[in-house]
């Protein structure tokens, strides 16, 4: 079998489009090209730029091969997304916008035929979030579109039929609170009966099995070499999970961080999930039940900082500490642990300067984070994946807060696209060594800082009726 040295990577996160290629010897990228994902407009409901899209990964990939050579390709997306094709394989339909807030129109009737959460481990979410009532949604409002659909695939899958042409759906996906499956029983739910999708959902497969092979037009068009093995494809948070699950023994946790927080606990303690503070059970890439929460962490991260410098001084992080300027939730109240609150600070928001309002921030994600920790039962080391692990501030609060090991997981800064690289590659990777992790800090105002929070979370919580973790 010939040794893998470069996988190129399509890496559809849902802010930014990303075509990677992977060195697997030291696991890290060596390539890159990107473009923003944008939403289009208008009719019939905002839409991804799929055309677009697919010109910019030919481009890509007839760039990177061209530099650097690519002997595999995978394929790594955000997930609450479905690709509704007809017979001939093309959209039967633009692909929905999760954001869109159309499924919310419907939600009553939805919510009278979607499985409950104790089979499907998927919380009802709002918009297009559960890939089940955006589908319910597209069937009602177009009512063609159920008989010109022939087939649905998850979204990473979807690209992966665009480079091999077989059709496939994959667990990860399906268990990213789609409402179409059930993790503990590895089946589809009823929901595909009770939405007309029987016959219409492709074989499951494994991430890392390879459905097929590049099609000769992509060969032509991108000068990869026929024959070039792609694998089935991921999620991208289990993307940036997978190579732990490969290097480390439980218990431990992965927070994948970028436009959502993923918290995915392994090992950890049994927990009764609340499906009301999104908290889900994800599927890994072999198969496995995984408890997890989310937020939208860089999303808020952006919200606050709005275009604000992103660092501060020892002098800044002391008047945080010493004054307790602190961010409560939710800046998105629509997804996490505290969906449905207003978030406010304890201060006069006008008085804050950059480098306040930047350590603030940072320490109010990180005890988010831990709450989402806790609601899972993490127990052991957490790793950061992702663009948080560059925040020392971040690490340090969430080493407080949660009382475990905090580190940047080695090669976090590319942590999805290494984990889809090693699924291409289809080899198990070096033993991990572990990246920076955060101090153990001496500064007992951090400590008081986060009881401080909890304390306002928790008041603010009982007058509300509704409860943090203990």
């Amino acid at each position: 079998m010939k040794t893998l040295k470069h996988a190129g990577v399509i890496d559809i996160g849902k802010t930014n489009v990303k075509v990677a290629v992977v060195d697997l010897e030291c696991e890290r990228e060596v390539g890159v090209l990107t473009r923003p994902n944008r939403v289009l407009p208008g009719r019939p409901y905002p839409h991804y730029d799929i055309d677009g899209h697919w010109r910019f990964i030919r481009d890509a990939l007839t760039r990177l091969h061209l530099e650097h050579g690519i002997d595999a390709l995978s394929v790594t997306t955000h997930g609450a997304c479905v690709v509704l094709l007809d017979a001939d394989g093309n959209l039967a339909a633009p692909v929905l916008d999760y954001e869109f807030g159309g499924p919310d129109e419907l939600a009553s009737a939805y919510d009278a035929i979607r499985p409950d959460f104790g089979e499907t481990g998927s919380p009802r979410l709002g918009m297009g979030l559960n890939a089940g009532a955006q589908i319910f949604w597209q069937f009602h409002t177009d009512p063609g579109l159920a008989e010109r659909t022939a087939s649905v695939l998850t979204y990473p899958q979807y690209w992966t039929f665009r480079l091999t042409g077989v059709a496939a759906n994959e667990v990860t996906s399906l268990g990213c609170h789609t409402d179409l499956w059930c993790p503990r029983d590895n089946r589809y739910s009823p929901l595909v009966e009770r939405l007309g999708l029987s016959g219409k959902m492709p074989p499951v497969k494994r991430a890392a099995d390879p459905p097929g092979t590049i099609l000769p037009d992509v060969a032509r068009t991108t000068g990869l070499p026929e024959g070039l093995p792609v694998s089935c494809g991921i999620h991208d948070s289990n993307a940036s999970l997978y190579p732990h699950l490969l290097r480390r023994s439980a218990p431990f946790s992965v927070v994948s961080t970028g436009t959502w927080v993923i918290v995915l606990s392994i090992g950890g303690q049994a927990v009764s999930l609340d499906p009301d503070r999104d908290t889900l059970i994800n599927v890994n890439a072999f198969g496995d039940p995984v408890p997890s929460a989310r937020f939208m962490g860089g999303r808020e991260f952006e919200m606050i900082l709005d275009g604000r410098e992103r660092t501060c001084s020892a002098a800044d992080i002391a008047r945080v500490l010493e004054r307790e300027i602190m961010l409560f939730p939710a800046v998105d109240p629509r997804s996490g642990p505290f969906q449905g609150r207003e978030h406010h600070w304890s201060v006069d928001e006008s008085t804050l300067s950059d480098g306040e309002r930047y350590a603030a921030l940072s320490f109010y994600l990180a005890l988010t984070t831990a709450e989402c920790l806790a609601m899972t039962g993490a127990e052991g080391a957490v790793l950061v994946e992702g663009p948080f692990s560059r925040n020392r501030l971040y690490l340090d609060m969430l080493q407080v807060a949660t009382g475990r090991t905090t580190e940047a997981a080695a090669g976090s800064l590319t942590g999805t696209s290494v984990g889809a690289a090693l699924l291409a590659a289809r080899q198990r990777p070096a033993p991990e060594t572990g990246g920076p992790r955060a101090e153990h800090p001496a500064d007992p105002r951090l400590e008081t800082y986060a009881s401080r929070w909890r304390q306002e979370v928790h008041r603010v919580d009982a007058k509300a009726g509704m409860g943090m973790s203990p």
